[in-house]
């Protein structure tokens, strides 16, 4: 999946150490990074790079983490047009990008860049935060209030009926291929709780021996995903909410459209269930 960067380790610990010219700097606008592209894969700028734009640029950057000895960090008002090798790509470009280790830091780095945007005051007392110096939060010195990075718990399910699965595709997204069901925990409801509701909102079906099965950091979304199977209990009949889902169909495993994709939590859950008959018949020697 996209965090799998190993033998490549990130390092989220907060340590707002001042960046050097080799350190990385990442630069956002809405939805796209600043990167060059060639057949190396992409690459970030460094502060050398940068610092004939904005020379106070080492004092107006933020510390984001480190992967393995290089130190990344948020930038602001640079000039790009002078940029010649580097331009503005689609962050989602991370989802298929290499090096995988830079692309996993372009998109952890956006999930960050979003928070910084969207917490420039305090939402208690509306008086300008700043940044804290022991932790990474966002602090008011008016009224004591913290603000903390947001990450939204949700749940990715593979609803299954022996040899079968459940895979529906979105109503009015862009991305059209099949997934699996999902959906973000609502206040005082277990994860396991939010699994059985959101099968019930979204396709009508009782499920039964909910188990877990993996989790992602999902930086596109602030998202901590965590995926379940379970097993449908009593009727298949599909009652469909048109307003989430275009479509929900049941897949007979040999049938099930998926092609491998490293990206994402839904793809590794599809192609578990589907390459796990035969990993049995092999196991038997059929």
């Amino acid at each position: 999946m996209i965090q799998d960067i190993e033998p490549h380790h990130l390092d989220n610990q907060y340590k707002p150490v001042p960046p050097d010219k080799d350190s990385i700097a990442l630069y956002y606008e809405d939805h796209a990074a600043l990167m060059k592209v060639s057949e190396k894969g992409i690459s970030f700028p460094s502060f050398a790079d940068l610092e004939h734009l904005n020379r106070e640029i080492y004092k107006e950057c933020i510390y984001l983490f480190s992967v393995d000895d290089e130190r990344y960090y948020l930038v602001n008002e640079i000039d790009r047009s002078m940029l010649l090798d580097f331009q503005m790509k689609n962050t989602e470009i991370f989802r298929t990008a290499d090096p995988q280790d830079r692309a996993f830091a372009g998109i952890t780095g956006y999930q960050l860049y979003n928070w910084y945007k969207d917490r420039k005051y305090c939402g208690r007392c509306g008086k300008r935060l700043k940044h804290g110096e022991k932790e990474r939060m966002l602090v008011c010195e008016a009224c004591g209030n913290t603000e903390f990075p947001k990450i939204c718990p949700a749940v990715i399910v593979g609803v299954t009926d022996h040899n079968r699965i459940l895979m529906s595709k979105y109503a009015g997204r862009t991305y059209k291929k099949y997934a699996l069901l999902a959906g973000f925990s609502e206040i005082g409801e277990t994860v396991e709780q939010t699994v059985a509701r959101e099968v019930m909102e979204e396709v009508g079906l009782k499920v039964k021996n909910i188990r877990y099965y993996k989790s992602q950091p999902w930086a596109f979304s602030d998202t901590l995903l965590m995926g379940f199977y379970c097993d449908l209990d009593g009727n298949d009949a599909i009652t469909l909410d048109r307003e989430e889902l275009a479509v929900a169909e049941w897949f007979e495993r040999e049938d099930i459209p998926v092609e491998p994709s490293r990206d994402s939590l839904t793809n590794e859950m599809i192609l578990q269930f589907k390459n796990e008959r035969t990993a049995v018949k092999k196991e038997k020697g059929e």
